[in-house]
């Protein structure tokens, strides 16, 4: 059984000890396990490459149940902390979602401003900052340091959406953190500038999404600490990749 209050205090604590984390992003429990065995203090569950596994499609299609029952399978499978994903939260009040997830066994989530059920519509400023306080104090009731990294698709969205997406995005990021963010997360960041300015709009760790063999456009793991970046994520890549590589070998046996 997922020791959820353990689990949940290292990750906490990794986080505001300001190590340089990667956690890795698995989909089921055999990619689980790998990262378990190469040594990771935790992982992260990608709702993208859990719904690429299970035949569904990402943007909150998944059925949260089913969904779940693929986190608990992971988090029942490895004896590391396990965060989350679960875009904007798939209707939920944030405290049925809290419980639901540590019910899974998962110790943090990641919550985006984008809600897919709505068609996609953009969470005001406020609005998302309050859902992201809303998780923090269910998790506070149930006396868990749970890790609730709070995303936003400003600069992803652009200029198309916002005036200033850089901008935004650092406006964004500084309310998760007021609201109880122990990390955030502006997805979409390609450069060193892009980077360090929203590295400093914050003392939570920033999250970036990185390619696992090709690294994040603002450069390789040595750079992207030198930069300040506390915490690392794949995405989908690394399931990509795998797929791009077998692919390829797999292609000499046709």
């Amino acid at each position: 059984m997922t020791d959820v209050a353990a689990h949940a205090k290292d990750l906490a604590d990794r986080h505001d000890a300001g190590e340089f984390l990667v956690l890795p992003t698995v989909w089921d429990t055999w990619s689980a396990g790998v990262a378990a065995e190469a040594g990771f203090p935790g992982l992260t569950v990608g709702s993208h490459p859990v719904a690429d596994a299970i035949g569904s499609a990402d943007g909150e299609n998944m059925d949260f149940g089913e969904y779940l029952d693929v986190v608990r399978t992971i988090t029942g499978s490895v004896g590391i902390p396990v965060s989350a994903d679960v875009e904007s939260g798939y209707g939920l009040e944030p405290d049925e979602l809290v419980t639901r997830l540590l019910e899974a066994g998962a110790v943090g989530a990641n919550i985006e401003d984008v809600v897919h059920g709505e068609g996609d519509r953009v969470r005001e400023r406020r609005e998302h900052a309050d859902y992201i306080a809303g998780a923090r104090r269910a998790a506070d009731e149930a006396g868990v340091p749970f890790v609730i990294n709070g995303r936003t698709d400003a600069v992803k969205l652009g200029s198309d959406v916002f005036a200033d997406p850089l901008g935004e995005a650092a406006e964004r990021i500084a309310l998760m953190e007021k609201a109880g963010a122990r990390s955030v997360y502006p997805v979409g960041l390609s450069t060193a500038d892009q980077v360090t300015r929203l590295v400093q709009a914050v003392s939570v760790p920033l999250n970036v999404t990185a390619h696992p063999v090709n690294g994040h456009g603002a450069g390789d793991v040595s750079a992207l600490r030198v930069m300040g970046v506390r915490r690392v994520t794949f995405g989908p890549l690394w399931q990509k990749w795998l797929g791009e590589v077998s692919a390829e070998k797999l292609s000499a046996w046709r």
